[in-house]
């Protein structure tokens, strides 16, 4: 599980005088579920892209199951399926007929493995139904599907829920659970949909403006984002004796800017107020802030769109499965 099997080193993409990414740098180990978050025009497929080998970065490396030639790269991305932007099929053909012609594009022998991925896609009762009838979420199930006939180690999924309604959201979120539990594969996923992604992903990676802001595993998103009072006062510093001390809090946290983060005695605001003063502290900022994931992402990318970044790289329609 340690194993580092994506390394981007000092990522830079500059289109005409736009700079889209700007020095990013990230590495996502075996096993991850990886949730890349930003607002919509981050840089978030600039990214995916520069990793599936769609495009050329400006400058900086990428490594993949520790391969850095250009030979070697693109061994590794045979192991791997990226699904950027809309999957391709033909409509007027059935899921199986355009799993069979990607059999034979990509030369995989096994004709078993499209009744195995139609299974796992949940998929395998479409019959003769043609794509051209398929509602968004069968789409997408069915992009999942061909990006698994190569038996792939890793998946990178670019916003692979997005225009879903809530049922396929649902639906394709217990799909990658289940690949990535029973089936061991790695996922890059991009979204910016924190609220879904907190019930999927392992690690986050936070991008604006093309540039990586920052990296952080669900464990420790979820214990920043817990229920807690801040603490600001004219002397931070005697703040947590003062919670130890006189009055047995043990659950805080003190952050760089001497802001003290206290994860219990919740229900009890006036004993902790009236324990400052008592010791010679004025607070000049005490209150409590509720759990909530969705504001987090608000505080740290903001809410507007990008002016580039991915703007930049829309024109390329591509979605590749190696």
């Amino acid at each position: 599980m340690n194993e580092v099997i994506i390394e981007v080193n000092s990522l830079t993409k500059k289109y005409n005088k736009a700079q889209v990414l700007k020095d990013v740098s990230f590495g996502i180990k075996k096993g991850m579920i990886c949730g890349l978050v930003g607002p919509n025009g981050a840089g978030k497929t600039t990214v995916m892209k520069a990793v599936g080998g769609l495009i050329i970065p400006t400058s900086g490396s990428i490594k993949l199951f520790g391969e850095t030639s250009e030979k070697g790269l693109a061994h590794s991305r045979s192991r791997m399926s990226f699904i950027i932007e809309t999957p391709y099929a033909k409509q007027n053909m059935t899921a199986r007929e355009n799993l069979e012609k990607l059999r034979l594009q990509k030369g995989i022998p096994d004709k078993k493995r499209i009744d195995e991925v139609l299974e796992i896609a949940g998929i395998a009762d479409t019959g003769r139904k043609k794509i051209k009838n398929f509602s968004l979420g069968m789409k997408q199930r069915l992009g999942l599907a061909a990006a698994l006939m190569s038996k792939p180690e890793v998946m990178v999924l670019d916003e692979p829920i997005n225009g879903l309604d809530p049922e396929g959201i649902v639906e394709i979120r217990e799909l990658l659970l289940k690949l990535n539990r029973e089936e061991h594969i790695t996922i890059m996923i991009s979204s910016h949909i924190l609220s879904e992604l907190s019930l999927l992903c392992t690690d986050y990676l936070f991008i604006r403006h093309g540039e990586l802001v920052q990296t952080i595993s669900a464990d420790e998103l979820k214990r920043v984002c817990n229920e807690q009072y801040r603490i600001r006062s004219n002397n931070n510093s005697l703040v947590p004796a003062i919670l130890h001390e006189k009055l047995g809090i043990e659950s805080f946290e003190v952050d760089r800017d001497g802001t003290v983060r206290v994860f219990e005695g919740l229900n009890d605001l006036e004993r902790i107020s009236r324990a400052l003063y008592e010791n010679g502290v004025v607070p000049t900022e005490l209150h409590l802030k509720e759990a909530d994931l969705e504001n987090y992402y608000m505080e740290l990318v903001g809410d507007e769109n990008d002016n580039d970044a991915d703007k930049q790289d829309k024109s390329a329609n591509v979605s590749k499965r190696s």
